[in-house]
């Protein structure tokens, strides 16, 4: 486990696909309990987490996250299960749902849920009040820094819904984010500082990437 933040953590880095990595994220600020967002492939750093204070809440932001690994985290640490309800069947062949989401609301945790569908038909970002009054961005794989270093839309012919993706782009273009956290990854990192206006840019270059994508299609 590797400290981002003070109240943020990172468990060590996932292959789950050639040429794709990613990460867990266990953040000790939820007013409900500590919370772990995205999934582990292995159960190698759950005896770091217990040491943290556990897992009360479990966020996915869609399917692709869904694994066995699930199962033992509820059954280690009595974690509730949040997922978007677009994509329960998938999910629930590892673990039963306990929070189904559909709409965008702040739940108990303080944390924003914000349905973003496109690169899935359930893909959920996540807003969180970070500590000192920063906000975390969990985007899921609707945005991350691809391997040329530029942000991009998590769009994949023909699993994605390109038109669905860009309005969702438009959702997230007005938050203000301090950290932006995607959950697959091809750049060196998955943790991104934002700052000012510098977010709305981010977006507007995933959403010209992704007109780029649909018109090569």
């Amino acid at each position: 486990m590797r400290p981002i933040r003070s109240d943020l953590w990172e468990t060590q880095v996932d292959s789950p696909f050639p040429g794709l990595t990613t990460h867990a994220y266990l953040w000790t600020g939820g007013s409900e309990g500590n919370v772990l967002f995205y999934s582990t492939m292995t159960d190698t750093e759950h005896d770091h987490i217990a040491e943290l204070g556990g897992v009360a809440h479990h966020y996915l932001s869609h399917r692709d996250e869904a694994g066995p690994m699930l199962a033992r985290v509820a059954e280690r640490f009595g974690a509730r299960l949040h997922a978007p309800v677009a994509e329960l069947v998938e999910i629930g062949q590892h673990a039963h749902v306990d929070v189904p989401l559909a709409t965008r609301h702040v739940d108990g945790n303080g944390i924003e849920v914000i349905p973003t569908p496109g690169h899935s038909p359930g893909s959920t970002c996540y807003l969180v009040p970070g500590a000192n009054g920063r906000q975390y961005l969990f985007t899921g794989d609707t945005m991350f820094v691809g391997a040329d270093g530029t942000w991009a839309a998590g769009y994949i012919p023909p699993i994605s819904d390109a038109e669905s993706l860009a309005v969702s782009l438009q959702v997230l273009a007005p938050l203000r984010p301090d950290l932006v956290i995607s959950s697959a990854f091809a750049s060196d990192t998955a943790v991104h500082v934002s700052s000012g206006s510098q977010w709305s840019d981010s977006v507007a270059q995933a959403r010209s990437k992704l007109s780029d994508a649909v018109a090569c299609a």
